[in-house]
């Protein structure tokens, strides 16, 4: 499943992000795989808005498509 299918207010877990460049940005903002953040909102053909304990974090549509996550 990627990030992109997931149901507002559901807890994911990173499982990859494929490009190396991103995975770095990402870790910056303390995404990384095997991280468990939820999905605080989804707005309609835009992004996906990620909580991380206090912090939210916004991922365009199309960069969801590619990161790969599971439902906890």
């Amino acid at each position: 499943m990627t990030l992109d299918q997931v149901t507002k207010g559901k807890k994911i877990e990173i499982i990859n992000i494929p490009d190396d460049n991103i995975r770095v940005q990402a870790i910056r903002l303390g995404i990384c795989e095997g991280a468990q953040l939820i999905c605080a909102e989804k707005l309609p053909a835009g992004p996906i808005v990620l909580q991380n304990r206090m912090q939210e974090v916004a991922i365009g549509r199309r960069l969801a498509e590619t990161i790969e996550v599971k439902v906890v």
